[in-house]
């Protein structure tokens, strides 16, 4: 069965490739109509926390959700964070060569910046590019991702103006349960990870490590000609303490480097650029009654971005504190929020007076879900210590026409502030406003057992859009007359359409989304950089005693790489396979290739991917013990 639908998916990659992608669509949408999301495997019954910032069924969730799970995580296979999101409808990725390199998330769109991204609730951004450093984001230390597609500002504020990535590291859990996994794979990679988690009493710990080395390949192949590798190192600690039932004191923390080499501009050295993200967060939560609950969060996220031999270095600071409660009356929930957030931002081109700001909020919700129907509102305003008053507000409402069946609407406006480079770097505009978005979007589900299709459509207009321009103009500030600079130039619209289903037959899952999507610049009347008016994702997973096995099969359309959609990139397609299987008692082993048709692509130009590369780990995870 395996060899039969690897088969096929290399005919179908075949035929797609030969294909011209104006008939595409008809042909992948019928295909989609009988596959499912890759999120949405999920048992109905679970929860999410993404949507409304407190954990709710998902059943009454309005927004565009989607949920990776561990299990989901380590079938994969993955190298990166990036590429597990990948997998996902509604969103691309850009990476500047391997995975220890610059890499763009785009959800429906929307550039990195205007996502928002939490670890543990912790916020983490950057006050120099914005958004955050999804290359230093490590995977062996996530348990859960949860994913909101579109505009969630009245409930996170700034930076969610496209969407929201929630991540949840691993926790303890009732006994003690050691784990090693080591692999080695193509480039030279080398890794090795330990963990152990359990919980005693009123107690529960978690805590792992990993190392990853890899000599790399040409990333710039116009360009020094050597192999350009990484070096990256992560830890986690998760503590949590529940002194009485209904209370729960919990500390998290994460610390990740990446280093990554790359070839610097008319350079033949060797170039490194070293990339830290560190969280740590302390959160109480508190069930007063069958009510009322509370929590009380204090988090700190750290970006640190530094290059050598060419000296730079960048350091953000995001600290945030969250006072929230929730009021639950039968089908009805009332939200209050309070929060605080504090920018700090030490770079060598910012002037020194002007290098942190603040935000203070007040968020209100409510909603009501009941017999299939519920409604979602949501109001926040924030005062920001430089732009004064942004209010932001939403509503969202999903009814259940008939069995299995399921139609939502949202709208919504979000804002995202400029960043501190952006104002007061030699490159920056103090008078720069904040981007400002109204979004809306339709939707309808349709599932009955293991099938499942659904559609939606959305529209979000982005207004001040900050861009760098050629000086001189408005790049004349107290600093000096510079070559280019930060400035609001316009507008721009992101729509589009996903579509996703699926079923499953004789034991194979089968999961995939098509995204027809139009990110576009009004003003130029071109397409958003990087952005692909096509992409589609198709998986195949099944288990064939003893081997776990999924084929992957990912399709991107053209791109351009710049604004003015002079310069070209490619579409590709590729097929990736993962395979899972026990080994002896308490071992597993697992393998995968990525490319298997070693298909030379970009997703920057100018920058090399890796090719067909094979990667082979063993993992020890003996049974929990008391």
């Amino acid at each position: 069965m395996a060899v039969r639908v690897l088969f096929d998916v290399h005919v179908m990659k075949s035929t797609i490739q030969r294909a011209r992608w104006g008939v595409l669509p008809v042909a992948l949408a019928a295909a989609a109509a009988c596959l499912p999301a890759a999120a949405q495997t999920q048992s109905l019954a679970e929860t999410v926390v993404v949507a409304t910032r407190t954990e709710q069924p998902l059943t009454d969730v309005v927004a565009d959700v989607s949920i990776i799970d561990r299990e989901r995580i380590e079938a994969s296979g993955a190298a990166g964070l990036a590429d597990v999101l990948a997998q996902l409808p509604g969103i691309e990725i850009a990476r500047n060569g391997g995975v220890g390199g610059t890499t763009s998330v785009f959800i429906r769109g929307a550039e990195t910046r205007f996502v928002a991204v939490f670890i543990d609730g912790v916020r983490v951004d950057s006050q120099s590019t914005g958004g955050a450093a999804w290359n230093a984001l490590p995977l062996a230390h996530i348990d859960r991702i949860e994913v909101v597609r579109g505009p969630l500002a009245s409930v996170y504020g700034s930076d969610a103006l496209g969407g929201v990535v929630q991540i949840f590291t691993r926790a303890g859990e009732q006994g003690w349960q050691p784990s090693i996994d080591v692999g080695a794979g193509s480039h030279g990679t080398r890794r090795l990870g330990a963990s152990v988690r359990g919980a005693q009493g009123p107690w529960s710990l978690a805590l792992g490590v990993q190392r990853e080395l890899s000599d790399g390949f040409n990333v710039q192949p116009a360009a020094n000609p050597d192999r350009d590798g990484h070096r990256a190192r992560s830890a986690h600690m998760r503590l949590g303490w529940t002194p009485a039932a209904g209370h729960t004191l919990s500390l998290s923390a994460l610390d990740s480097r990446m280093e990554a080499q790359y070839d610097g501009y008319m350079s033949t050295a060797d170039d490194w650029a070293t990339q830290d993200v560190r969280t740590v967060g302390v959160t109480w939560d508190a069930r007063w009654s069958d009510v009322y609950t509370s929590r009380v969060a204090l988090g700190r996220g750290t970006d640190r971005y530094s290059t050598r031999p060419s000296p730079y270095q960048t350091n953000t600071e995001v600290s945030t504190y969250l006072w929230q409660h929730q009021w639950l009356q039968g089908p009805h929930r009332v939200q209050l929020g309070l929060e605080r957030r504090e920018d700090r931002l030490l770079n060598a081109s910012t002037t020194p007076n002007r290098t942190q700001r603040s935000q203070d909020a007040v968020a209100l919700g409510y909603g009501w879900a009941e017999r299939g129907h519920a409604l979602q509102v949501n109001v926040r305003h924030d005062d920001d210590s430089e732009f004064g008053g942004q209010t932001t507000a939403s509503v969202g409402a999903a009814w259940s026409p008939g069995p299995g069946w399921r139609l939502r609407a949202n709208a919504g406006t979000a804002f995202r502030a400029p960043t501190l480079f952006q104002r007061f770097s030699i490159y920056g505009v103090p008078s720069l406003q904040p981007e400002t978005s109204r979004n809306i979007e339709l939707g309808a589900q349709w599932r009955t057992g293991v099938h499942h299709v659904g559609a939606t459509w959305y529209r979000n207009r982005v207004r001040d859009l900050i861009q760098y321009v050629p000086g001189p103009g408005p790049c004349v500030n107290g600093s000096g007359t510079w070559a280019g600079c930060y400035d609001n130039v316009g507008w721009a619209t992101l729509r589009g359409w996903t579509l996703e289903g699926g079923t499953q037959m004789a034991g194979v899952r089968l999961t995939g989304s098509l995204d027809l999507a139009d990110p576009r610049n009004d003003l130029t009347g071109k397409r958003l950089a990087r952005r692909a008016a096509r992409h589609a994702t198709l998986r195949a997973e099944t288990t064939a005693a003893p081997v776990r096995w999924g084929v992957e099969w990912r399709l991107v359309g053209q791109r351009w790489d710049d604004a003015a959609n002079t310069k070209r990139l490619g579409g590709y397609g590729l097929v990736n396979v993962s395979l899972r299987g026990a080994l002896a008692r308490d071992w597993q082993w697992l393998a995968r290739v990525d490319n298997l048709g070693g298909q030379a692509y970009e997703t920057a130009r100018g920058y090399a991917t890796g090719g067909r590369s094979v990667f082979v780990g063993v993992q020890w995870t003996p049974a929990p013990s008391n």
